[in-house]
């Protein structure tokens, strides 16, 4: 396994549990990272996220975590030793939401062929 990959798992880990230990912001939905894309460098990462709940919850969620940035960095270079702390960004993960989507429609077809026949 490449550095790059376990790099990107530790923050991910990291990452995931100062959401849901430390960070105390009213506007976080219930929050799960789905995964972390490190660059070859290990400079530049994307924190890819998901969010339950409405259009509403997601834009306050990813308000809420662009402004505790600084804080989840500070917090990667305390636990995670690397010479540079990656810059982070936060990104929308809407795999999951798009899965359900596709089950439910899947589900309507199964039970349309039932009734069908």
């Amino acid at each position: 396994m490449p550095r790059s990959d376990k790099v990107a798992q530790a923050i991910k880990k990291e990452i995931g549990g100062i959401i849901h230990d430390e960070l105390k912001d009213p506007r976080l939905g219930f929050v799960t990272v789905t995964r972390v894309e490190l660059t070859r460098d290990l400079r530049y990462a994307k924190v890819f996220f998901s969010v339950l709940g409405k259009e509403e919850e997601h834009k306050k969620t990813k308000d809420a975590l662009d402004s505790a940035l600084g804080f989840i960095r500070r917090l990667i270079a305390q636990r995670i030793r690397l010479r540079f702390v990656p810059e982070i960004v936060f990104k929308e993960d809407n795999s999951v939401e798009y899965d359900i989507k596709i089950q439910k429609l899947l589900e309507e077809v199964k039970n349309g062929n039932k009734r069908g026949n």
